[in-house]
């Protein structure tokens, strides 16, 4: 009898490991794809700098093993995780934990405008990593046999083609594929491990990088070169903020599981890469792929193909990643409502938005075809990864600090100037192309800026009617004119202020319905939750519906409609404004409004019941 009770656990117990590893095996595609393809360029470029000797190898291993200890897993698997919300993180998680704490002041201020730089910066980096990423892996092929001598500007043809093809095939949507990422990943770095052991086997006196003290007697004896060598070194860590962007994916236990798995394949790999240039001083271009061609020139292709593959699904998380980003943008008001379009029936958070899809693959193209080459992009690569993450360090410093719980915070603010350390590093590379990455997060940040003080402008110029003063009106049309048949929702941001269109509607064009309904959608502080309700009955023929929202919902609010018993009205009101003005700032405001879909076009209600009603505002 107590074995046939114990057999049931044991099952269970075996069912819930192999689903912890199927998670595992799932953030490696999802979350690592980034800093898993971080070892195709990040050495080359170093030693192109600086000659293959001994203490400069060790130094510079050193500086990479310890760089991935401080600002991955003490910044990022540690401490920024700690402070995920029901499972998700990023950015806007931080402001949203400061914001409560600071309440309202100035200090709600800096922070609001902290984050609108970092999420600018992260599109700044999202745009920078495929390029580099696909560049590099497709620059494998200059050690093939016999296609040594292929010119520079067929292999950005052919990463051009290969970014092309990706972000095409963005609208069909990833979920059919998605499967195969986290085992093509695995097999990624179960690779690069075992190429790293190979080659340290080789030269084992590599292992001693591992001790910090080479990464401090590197600094010291190159002084300012040395300083300047952490712009590059930095390149190890780039795809360390996915760990916490992505944890509303799978949660923070098996990224941080996988995380062991991909540190110490990475470590193996640069410690073998290390061992590589020791043994082989001359050759200092494309080490990676060095590396593997010396080993077994009959598998070199393959690795090939499996590197690319590798690229390809880092660039993939990184444009689902700006997806993510941008509709939680929307929802908290911070950028104009885009189009989005759900590719999954099944999941409504596999999202697409054309307008960030095509700005993206302009933007890789771009800046793949103006360098032309791994190693002149890595020069103006870096800016905007140190910049976020020393963003990060100052929020999630503060946080800890106004928590009280002043031993993170101090470890926090280690961490932070360390950030700090790496920016000022890379700010060098500014007049070397690495404006670019500052000119391509200016572009969303003054988006952000000018939508977000547009929409406060609009909302002071509206000049929405009170409710009681709104009500007394309503209750004397209501019973004077002749009321339509049928129901009609009127959509408004609150039910305490009327906008200016209901009020134009039913009072000045005599609109009226038999039942009315005022249906407010509400952006909670919280990244997830949803709730909707009536509210008490505001007058005859009168009623609100509320629909509170966590900022990363992804909601149908025609299905939330239906379940409430909302169903069969005869019309759908929204209001337009029509902006008028002379200044130049709030006419790109307007232009923004006219370009992006209504609201309730947003939220993908009937288009034949539809009724928008313009409002012509002067600001």
């Amino acid at each position: 009898m107590q074995d046939n009770a114990i057999q049931p656990q044991a099952v269970a117990r075996r069912h819930r490991a192999v689903d912890d590893i199927r998670s595992v095996i799932k953030s490696l595609g999802l979350v690592f794809g980034d800093i898993g393809t971080s070892p195709i360029y990040t050495l080359t470029v170093i030693f192109l700098l600086l000659k293959p000797t001994v203490d400069n190898v060790m130094g510079v291993l050193s500086l990479v093993v310890w760089t991935l200890i401080v600002l991955v897993s003490v910044e990022y698997a540690w401490l920024a995780m700690s402070l995920g919300e029901k499972g998700e993180g990023g950015t806007i998680i931080l402001r949203g934990h400061l914001i409560r704490l600071l309440k309202r002041g100035r200090g709600a201020v800096f922070v609001t405008i902290l984050t609108f730089i970092g999420i600018s910066l992260l599109v700044g980096d999202g745009v920078i990593t495929p390029a580099i990423s696909i560049l590099s892996a497709v620059e494998g092929i200059l050690l093939i046999p016999g296609l040594h001598n292929t010119e520079q500007t067929t292999l950005t043809l052919i990463a051009g083609a290969i970014a092309i093809v990706l972000f095409a095939f963005q609208r069909k949507g990833t979920g059919k594929v998605a499967g195969a990422f986290g085992p093509l990943m695995l097999l990624w770095f179960l690779v690069l491990a075992v190429s790293g052991v190979a080659s340290i086997i080789r030269f084992p006196s590599v292992w001693k990088a591992i001790n910090p003290w080479y990464a401090v007697t590197f600094l010291y004896e190159n002084g300012a070169a040395g300083f300047f060598v952490l712009s590059e070194v930095i390149l190890c860590a780039t795809g360390a903020e996915t760990l916490y962007a992505d944890m509303g994916h799978l949660g923070r236990k098996p990224i941080i599981q996988a995380w062991c798995f991909v540190f110490l394949a990475l470590v193996l790999n640069y410690l073998g890469q290390g061992a590589f240039i020791l043994s082989n001083p001359a050759e200092s271009k494309t080490i990676l792929f060095g590396v593997v061609f010396q080993q077994s020139s009959l598998l070199y292709i393959p690795f090939l193909v499996l590197s690319i593959l590798a690229t390809i699904i880092a660039s993939q998380a990184i444009i689902s990643g700006m997806f993510s980003i941008v509709y939680q943008g929307i929802n908290t008001r911070l950028m104009p409502m885009f189009r989005v379009e759900y590719t999954s029936p099944e999941l409504r958070s596999q999202i697409y938005i054309g307008f960030v899809n095509w700005f993206l693959l302009l933007s890789v193209l771009f800046i793949i075809f103006q360098f032309g080459e791994s190693k002149e992009l890595a020069a103006a690569y870096g800016l905007a990864v140190t910049g976020d993450m020393t963003i990060t360090g100052i929020l999630i410093t503060s946080i800890f600090w106004l928590r009280k719980d002043y031993w993170k915070s101090l470890i926090a603010f280690f961490v932070t100037v360390v950030d700090v350390v790496f920016l000022t590093s890379n700010v060098y590379k500014i007049p070397h192309g690495g404006y670019w990455s500052l000119v391509i997060a200016a572009v969303p940040l003054v988006m952000i800026l000018i939508y977000t003080a547009g929409q406060r402008k609009l909302y002071r110029n509206v000049r929405p009617l009170k409710l009681d003063v709104f009500l007394h009106s309503y209750n004397e049309v209501y019973q004077a004119v002749n009321r339509i048949k049928g129901t009609a929702l009127f959509f408004a941001r609150t039910t305490k202020k009327i906008p200016a269109y209901i009020v134009h509607t039913m009072f000045m064009n005599n609109i009226i319905y038999e039942e009315n309904i005022l249906v407010s959608i509400t952006t909670l502080d919280e990244p997830f939750g949803l709730k909707s309700f009536f509210k008490d009955d505001l007058a005859p023929g009168l009623r609100s519906f509320e629909i509170q929202m966590g900022y990363m919902e992804v909601v149908d609010v025609g299905r939330i409609l239906k379940e409430a018993g909302i169903t069969g009205e005869k019309g759908i009101f929204y209001g337009l404004e029509e902006i008028y003005t002379r200044n130049v700032l709030w006419k790109v405001f307007s232009i923004m409004k006219k370009l992006a879909p209504p609201f309730v076009q947003f939220h993908d209600l009937p288009s034949n019941k539809l009724h928008g009603v313009t409002t012509r505002i002067e600001i």
